[in-house]
C-alpha cells in the first residue's frame, strides 16, 4: 500500500530557488512521498512574482522529483499564508527567508505567528545553527538549515 503524500507549502520570495531550500525540498522526499506547493508573497499582482515562480517552481520540482504548484500571495504574507491554508489542503509548512540580519520576516515574527494557524512549520533561514539541546529538526534538516522551534520573522519580507 502506497503512504499518501504530505502536502507542504512552501513560502519563499527571494530565497524561492536557494540552494538551502532545494536541499531541504531533497531530503523531504527522501522521507517520504511529497507534494509541494510554492507560495511567493509580498507580491501585487501575480506578474510581479512570475520571474520567482517560474525559475524557482522549475529547480524546486527537479529537487522533489515531480511537479510543484504556485502560487502567488498579497502584499501582506501571513495573510496570504493564512489563506492559503484556509483551504485544507496542506499538512506542512516551510518558510524560506532571508539571513536574520535583513529579514523584516524575522523581524516581525512571521514563523511564530503562522505556527499559530496549527500546522506543524519549518524555517530556513541562512545562518542558523541548532543550539545546544535544540531538536536538529523535523524534516530532516541539519546543520544550518533547521527547524527554529523558537524563533519567528514577520510581514513584508521579500524572504
Amino acid at each position: 500500500m502506497t503512504a499518501t503524500p504530505t502536502r507542504i507549502l512552501i513560502v519563499a520570495n527571494r530565497t524561492a530557488a536557494a540552494q538551502r531550500l532545494l536541499n531541504a525540498v531533497e531530503r523531504r522526499v527522501a522521507e517520504g512521498p511529497c507534494i509541494f506547493t510554492l507560495l511567493v508573497p509580498d507580491v501585487a499582482n501575480v506578474r510581479d512574482a512570475d520571474w520567482t515562480l517560474d525559475t524557482a517552481r522549475r529547480l524546486l520540482s527537479k529537487a522533489a522529483g515531480a511537479p510543484v504548484g504556485g502560487l502567488a500571495g498579497g502584499p501582506d504574507p501571513f495573510e496570504a499564508i493564512r489563506e492559503a491554508v484556509a483551504t485544507g489542503e496542506f499538512d506542512e509548512i516551510v518558510i524560506s527567508t532571508l539571513p536574520r540580519s535583513v529579514s523584516k520576516w524575522l523581524r516581525r515574527d512571521l514563523v511564530t505567528r503562522v505556527r499559530g494557524l496549527g500546522l506543524p512549520v519549518m524555517s530556513i533561514v541562512p545562518g542558523d545553527r541548532p543550539g545546544p539541546g535544540m531538536a536538529e529538526d523535523m524534516m530532516g534538516m541539519t546543520g544550518d538549515a533547521f527547524h527554529s522551534a523558537s524563533r519567528g520573522s514577520g510581514a513584508d519580507d521579500s524572504g
